[in-house]
């Protein structure tokens, strides 16, 4: 079978530029040395650039996660050209393919059972999918001014951010080639496979806390290489929500940069997953793997019995609460204060509450105990 034309300036970009770097970073490093300016400098494009990426293409536009104030959006889509992956309109479009068509070798554009060079970065060097870009997955981007401008002035903006910045910055440094090796070239190839780790790795390694429908997984150590999109099951069963890692201990920038500009204004309408939808589909999966232990060492079919009631039981706290909160939530402010001073209302809160939380500790040790078994490992 004849395999795809190659896509030359992409080629140029992700493996000419790699090969050339690895000879002239280290002899720079070698006969000039980089001072720590120029190490500061790299950090702060790395980070600034990844967000533009994080925060810009993919949470705000791709997901539609949360709303940003014009300047903010200005900002991320300049970052975002800088970060040399094309402009919002195609990314996105790209990236809502991939999510409607998870793991199809003919429609997900970068489909990680393809392997993982394809998923990686192979699927941007060949023309795959020739003809003219498909938009219409993302009119609503075609409406949005801001995304319009950088499309029409990606090149020129990639240029500014890339080129005449860091000449800018490293002329008044007096060490031009410093700054641009490092903040340029360097940060530039690793914001690239960072990105590209999410699309291969993030679908190979790691566990699928909250869904198995597809290949996504959940992975702490690609978090800290890609500002916070490590949970990668987490968003494929989530998307729309503005976080990717929801415990306090997830290494998460992204999420921390967003809600962070929400307390000075300049982010709005962040977009949360409720609580019981998320504790539900973990609590799926849980099952879902336990049962399949059980059955491959033929466990004792009162313990199964066990585990089905306790999995029945505790869903069933989770609707009846859930129901509960949804009509809270209706209720106008004064008539609820004034139900919940003369009728039962806040018993029955008060009881489901505890029926939760009673059933949610006998899962937990049950589930506990039978992941720690070996007899039934």
């Amino acid at each position: 079978m004849k395999k795809p034309p190659v896509i030359w300036l992409n080629a140029i970009v992700l493996l000419a530029l790699p090969a050339f770097s690895i000879i002239l970073i280290p002899a720079y490093a070698f006969v000039n040395g980089y001072d720590a300016f120029e190490w500061s400098m790299f950090f702060l494009f790395l980070v600034l650039t990844g967000l533009g990426i994080t925060a810009g293409y993919h949470r705000l536009w791709s997901h539609r996660s949360y709303e940003a104030h014009p300047v903010v959006r200005v900002f991320l889509a300049f970052l975002g050209a800088c970060g040399l992956q094309n402009s919002i309109l195609i990314w996105s479009s790209d990236h809502r393919r991939h999510h409607k068509y998870v793991d199809d070798n003919e429609k997900d554009p970068y489909s990680a059972k393809k392997g993982f060079w394809y998923s990686h970065m192979g699927w941007i060097l060949r023309d795959y999918h020739p003809g003219e870009k498909d938009f219409s997955n993302v009119k609503d981007l075609q409406r949005d001014p801001v995304v319009m401008w950088q499309h029409r002035n990606y090149l020129m903006l990639a240029l500014l951010g890339n080129s005449v910045l860091l000449i800018f910055i490293g002329w008044l440094h007096g060490d031009l080639w410093g700054v641009f090796l490092l903040a340029g070239l360097f940060r530039i190839i690793l914001n690239h496979h960072f990105t590209f780790f999410i699309n291969s790795l993030a679908h190979i390694i790691g566990k699928q806390s909250y869904s198995e429908k597809n290949s996504s997984r959940d992975n702490m150590v690609l978090a800290f290489l890609t500002y916070g999109e490590g949970y990668h099951n987490y968003h494929h069963c989530f998307q729309c929500d503005y976080r990717n890692g929801i415990k306090w201990f997830h290494f998460d920038p992204t999420k921390w940069f967003i809600r962070g500009l929400s307390y000075v204004g300049l982010t709005s309408k962040l977009r949360k997953t409720p609580k019981i939808r998320i504790e539900k589909a973990r609590l799926r999966m849980q099952y879902l793997r336990t049962v399949q232990r059980l059955e491959q060492g033929l466990a004792p079919a009162n313990l199964k019995l066990s585990l089905e009631d306790s999995y029945v039981q505790f869903q069933e706290a989770l609707v009846a609460f859930s129901k509960f909160k949804k009509e809270w939530v209706q209720l106008k402010k004064a008539e609820f204060q004034e139900k919940w001073e003369k009728t039962q209302l806040k018993m029955q809160y008060l009881e489901l509450k505890a029926e939760l939380r009673i059933q949610k500790q006998k899962w937990r040790m049950l589930y506990s105990m039978l992941s720690r078994s070996k007899e039934f490992g």
